[in-house]
């Protein structure tokens, strides 16, 4: 019990449920079902994002270039499907955003597992490069009307409720993609060598690479998969919307790594739970939540993410630097 109460998680945990408490008595509509079903809608690709962000964490790197491939891939697949017509399933857009996904993650691969290059420089030269393209080859414009697969699967519930006063509020079945995603991931890192590759690099590259890891294919990996998932997350945005715009996830990439950050994930890798990436997220939901419930101006969320990103990356520093001074010496 001791042990679990020094764990980042366990005072993530804390904070978000007397933030919630705190925020219910002030105002009790942010228990309310409604708002409840709104707090889960809105984790659906914010949580995918936060996957996609600890598994490079967790490597050693930081990744800001997954809200343009996210922006990119379903912006693309939609011009592509509308203007074939395309009245079929969603899966073939999920299948056509994903793979343009992992081949614009595959360039961020080429680029830091060939040439040895920052992970922060190359995503941050990629998003812009990702970002340009679209906007000036591909289109800029918003498309209103997506294909009826999209609206379909936008229409899918897992269930409903209708408040008193007749206004419905549903969950979507999209979120059994968030919890796919993060099943497989949680996955990869418990069960497989892969997993422990992830960890290894990001905890030490040069140790990793003499205990046997390919680092290369590791981090071809990465930035594939993640690349993938972020064109998956794109397609589930625009349809839940019911339209594509490729400005939607402008400084996205801020708010998710405060969300990373805060759930333990350090920030000079090797360390990172699932169920501490998901309390992030949703601390960073809630009080985005509770600044619109409270009637705070929307532009103080910038100022709360950037205290976010300080606290928690204080706070696991802070504890990376009591592991190190608890570890015996081998000398």
């Amino acid at each position: 019990m001791k042990k679990l109460m020094n764990t980042n998680e366990f005072f993530v945990a804390l904070t978000l449920l007397v933030l919630a408490l705190v925020i219910g008595v002030i105002n009790p509509t942010f228990f309310s079902a409604g708002n409840m079903i709104d707090l889960f809608r809105s984790s659906i690709v914010t949580g995918i994002f936060a996957v996609i962000t600890m598994i490079v964490i967790v490597s050693g790197g930081i990744d800001v270039s997954f809200p343009a491939i996210a922006a990119f891939a379903m912006f693309t697949t939609t011009k592509i499907l509308t203007s074939y017509g395309y009245e079929g399933s969603i899966l073939l857009a999920f299948l056509i955003a994903g793979l343009i996904g992992a081949f614009l993650g595959l360039i961020n691969a080429i680029l830091i597992s060939r040439f040895n290059l920052p992970t922060l420089i190359v995503t941050l030269g990629t998003a812009s490069m990702f970002t340009g393209f679209l906007l000036t080859f591909i289109g800029y414009k918003e498309i209103p009307d997506v294909p009826k697969g999209m609206t379909d699967f936008s229409k899918m519930e897992l269930f409903r409720v209708t408040t008193d006063s007749g206004v419905v509020y549903s969950l979507p079945l999209a979120v059994l993609a968030l919890v796919a995603v993060a099943g497989v991931v949680w996955f990869i890192f418990r069960y497989t060598m892969l997993g422990r590759g992830i960890y290894a690099i990001g905890g030490d590259l040069v140790s990793a690479e003499r205990a046997g890891f390919n680092i290369k294919k590791i981090q071809f990996f990465i930035y594939c998969f993640t690349g993938f998932l972020a064109g998956i997350a794109g397609i589930i945005h625009t349809s839940l919307m019911r339209n594509s715009n490729p400005m939607d996830f402008m400084g996205a990439e801020m708010l998710v790594i405060a969300a990373v950050v805060l759930g333990g994930s350090r920030i000079t890798g090797g360390h990172g739970t699932m169920f501490g990436t998901f309390l992030g997220v949703f601390l960073v939901l809630v009080i985005n939540n509770s600044l619109i419930l409270l009637g705070i101006p929307s532009y103080w969320q910038r100022f709360i993410v950037g205290l976010l990103i300080l606290v928690g990356t204080g706070i696991t520093a802070y504890q990376a630097k009591r592991s190190a001074v608890k570890m015996p010496s081998t000398t």
